[in-house]
């Protein structure tokens, strides 16, 4: 694991060297993701990527689970029966 020192400024902002955002495909307007552990601050970017892989491990993760717009018609009917509908 690389180390680099940066300083933070007065606005509280910090500069990740031109190498690493390269690297790691930071490019103005990348959204990070800022996790603290104990009193390490670590920050991953966010890019299209890292998102594209996220939401492909979350895809089908409700899969055979209950349907909550089943729920919602059947509680809605239920609702109408109980006003007269």
């Amino acid at each position: 694991m690389e180390t680099v020192y940066t300083t933070v400024s007065s606005k509280g902002q910090l500069v990740i060297p031109a190498e690493m955002r390269e690297e790691l495909g930071i490019e103005p307007g990348t959204r990070v993701a800022i996790r603290r552990d104990g009193q390490d601050l670590i920050l991953s970017p966010l890019t299209k990527e890292a998102a594209r892989l996220i939401i492909s491990r979350l895809r089908g993760i409700t899969a055979g689970g209950p349907s909550m717009t089943d729920d919602l018609i059947a509680e809605r009917r239920a609702d109408d029966l109980k006003a007269g509908w």
